[in-house]
């Protein structure tokens, strides 16, 4: 489904808009804040079904020069939201676990939060980061190969014949995970923890002109994966 550009590009910029609005306004931030702190699973998936949505689509406008929104958008937004249940979980899992392997001496600077932050975010992105991409390649997929066979008739082997691993492990692991995600939620890890799982859904639109970029320089990689 194709959307005309100017009109895709003030509609992204208005719903990115409103989310700035609703934290700069003191009102909105307390209750916003109030709301995803009440129902926090509610809300990371609330924030990843929209923001991270927002990137993949910006980061195909980018490669292609238009708004492309593709088959299935919708449950491809419900695989976001599931990822951002997971990262509101897995955040508190690696600042704490990090926190109480410093506290006896499993970890190094213990008292530091900049190393919490740090070894928390190097041992989140060493572990968990390229098992969330693998679950998120075949999120996408299911739902692409379900508008083309039946699911009951899906075999782990049209999943993994369908990745272009190289790319998934040099790219994706090896760079992103190392130079951009460990950076990254290093800082995200030193705010707030009501700010922590809303930052990285923003920085997932990041991610889709990081992949938008690398793509660009790669022509022989298909959007679509």
């Amino acid at each position: 489904m194709k959307m005309k550009n100017k009109k895709g590009d003030f509609f992204w910029g208005v719903v990115l808009f409103i989310w700035i609005l609703i934290l700069a306004v003191p009102s909105t931030r307390i209750t916003f804040i109030e709301v995803t702190d009440a129902y926090p699973y509610v809300g990371g998936f609330l924030k990843f079904f929209i923001l991270a949505s927002m990137g993949d689509w910006l980061g195909v406008r980018i490669l292609k020069g238009k708004w492309i929104i593709p088959k299935g958008f919708i449950y491809k937004a419900v695989v976001w939201g599931i990822i951002g249940m997971m990262i509101t979980l897995v955040f508190t899992v690696f600042t704490a676990g990090t926190g109480a392997a410093q506290a006896v001496g499993k970890l190094p600077f213990a008292g530091s939060k900049l190393a919490q932050a740090f070894l928390g975010s190097t041992i989140m992105n060493l572990t968990f980061g390229p098992m969330m991409y693998v679950y998120h390649k075949f999120g996408d997929l299911f739902v692409e190969l379900s508008y083309e066979k039946k699911i009951s008739e899906l075999t782990v082997k049209d999943f993994v014949d369908r990745i272009d691993w190289y790319t998934l492990v040099s790219f994706s692991w090896i760079k992103t995970c190392t130079f951009v995600w460990i950076p990254c939620h290093t800082i995200v890890f030193l705010l707030p923890p009501e700010y922590r799982v809303l930052a990285s859904a923003f920085l997932s639109i990041l991610l889709g002109i990081i992949i938008a970029v690398s793509k660009k320089g790669n022509s022989g990689i298909d959007v679509s994966k």
